[in-house]
C-alpha cells in the first residue's frame, strides 16, 4: 500500500457519466481525497459514500475534490450516485488496475480492499487510512489528512 510521502500514481479512468478523468486534472484544482471501496449499493459502501456526501460541503471548504473508485461499471456508478444523491465523482476501475497501483487490492484475497488516500496538489500522498469495516471513519480520517 502507498505510504505517506510517496508519489501517488497518475491514472486516467471514466466517471459515472463516461467522461475521462485524470488525477493530474483533479490535483490542479486542489487536494484530492480518493476512497477505494468494494462495490456500489452494498451496506458498508453505501454508509461510506453517504457519509462523504453528508460532509461534502466541509471538504469543499478545504478545496478538496472527493473521488470514489471501484471496479463497478460507469452505469452502475451512475445509478448509485443518483439513488443516494452523491455530489462527487465515482470512477470505474475495471479489473482493479488503479486499485492495485495504490495497494488497496484485496481483503484476505476475497473482496476488493477499502482504503482512503489524501493527495496534495503536487501529487504526494499526505494521509492514508485502510479499514474494511470502519466505513464511516474513512471520512473523518480523510478530513484529518486535509487540515
Amino acid at each position: 500500500m502507498l505510504r505517506v510521502g510517496q508519489r501517488a500514481p497518475e491514472f486516467e479512468l471514466r466517471d459515472q457519466n463516461g467522461a475521462v478523468v485524470q488525477l493530474k486534472g483533479l490535483r490542479s484544482q486542489g487536494p484530492v481525497v480518493i476512497f477505494f471501496y468494494p462495490k456500489d449499493d452494498t451496506t458498508g459502501c453505501t454508509k461510506e459514500a453517504c457519509r462523504f456526501r453528508d460532509d461534502f460541503a466541509r471538504f469543499r471548504q478545504t478545496g478538496a475534490q472527493i473521488v470514489g473508485i471501484s471496479s463497478d461499471s460507469a452505469e452502475s456508478h451512475q445509478r448509485f450516485a443518483a439513488k443516494y444523491a452523491l455530489p462527487y465523482t465515482l470512477l470505474s476501475d475495471p479489473g482493479g488496475r488503479v486499485r492495485k497501483l495504490y495497494g488497496a487490492a484485496s481483503f484476505f484475497g476475497l473482496m476488493p480492499g477499502r482504503a482512503t488516500f489524501v493527495i496534495d496538489r503536487e501529487g504526494m500522498v499526505r494521509h492514508v487510512f485502510s479499514s474494511q469495516t470502519k466505513f464511516e471513519e474513512h471520512v473523518d480520517e480523510a478530513f484529518r489528512g486535509l487540515v
